[in-house]
């Protein structure tokens, strides 16, 4: 497995890939705290779906972290780019066979290349965490907000908590990603059909069927990273989307065993 494990980062490590990437992740984090800063004053709000963050709210010690934590969905996206094109592109070049000849147990190798992308997602978000923070301090004098609290033991506690939590929503999205990318066995589809689903589908389901965002796995996820809201409660987020990720992941490592390794 660390074999397979250090394998895997050979194709992470590229430029075009891992610079990429960051560099994605870096600009949806530097848009999302941004916003929150500079439409602090602003009658359409300053979070997603329109929802006001006050100043005297983002001058409290957790303050410092709501533009990271806001930023999780999107970087749950990109995680799940990353995973299913991964995952999927194995099938696309024909490089799964050669893979499996020198690590015939096919779970082995699937849990090896899971750990390989589950640390680069914690790459990606202690980048985004550094990028919001740096953003934060620096923003803070335009808007006027206090930044005395953001220094202290109970900021440190709260970003602590808000990195937990979005790194669990980051892989959990990964997850999907690879599930999907193992299902179709194509990049395209897995990518464009996960983030349909997650980014228009499940929000617009939320929007218009009461209580049906405490179902659903996306909504979910963002519920996850921060730490539970009026969607669902915490625990009721991790249950949901431990129970979703277990069943897919049983059915596509049933699939990846017992299906043929060409596309």
């Amino acid at each position: 497995m660390i074999r397979v494990f250090f394998a895997e980062w050979r194709k992470l490590r590229r430029p075009s890939l891992f610079a990429g990437t960051m560099g994605a992740v870096g600009a949806v984090t530097a848009l999302v705290t941004s916003l929150l800063f500079l439409l602090l004053d602003s009658a359409r709000g300053n979070a997603r779906e329109g929802q006001m963050i006050s100043r005297s709210t983002l001058e409290m010690a957790h303050g410092v972290s709501i533009g990271f934590s806001s930023s999780a969905g999107l970087l749950g996206l990109v995680a799940l780019c990353v995973f299913a094109a991964q995952t999927a592109q194995e099938y696309t070049y024909g490089t799964l066979r050669n893979l499996l000849v020198r690590q015939p147990k096919r779970l082995t190798l699937l849990l090896g290349k899971f750990l390989a992308m589950t640390s680069f997602g914690l790459i990606t978000v202690v980048f985004s965490a550094v990028v919001s923070t740096i953003l934060a301090f620096t923003l803070s004098g335009k808007a006027k907000v206090a930044t005395t609290a953001w220094t202290t033991g109970d900021a440190r506690t709260a970003m602590l908590h808000t990195f937990i939590n979005v790194f669990l929503s980051v892989v959990a999205y990964g997850t999907v990603g690879m599930i999907l990318g193992l299902l179709f066995r194509s990049p395209i589809p897995a990518i464009s059909i996960g983030v349909a689903w997650l980014l228009i589908v499940e929000n617009i389901i939320a929007a218009t069927v009461k209580n049906s965002g405490k179902w659903m796995p996306g909504q979910l996820m963002t519920t996850i990273a921060s730490g539970g809201d009026l969607t669902a409660t915490y625990s009721h987020a991790i249950l949901m989307v431990t129970a979703y990720l277990a069943a897919g992941a049983i059915v596509v490592g049933i699939l990846f065993r017992r299906r043929d390794v060409s596309n």
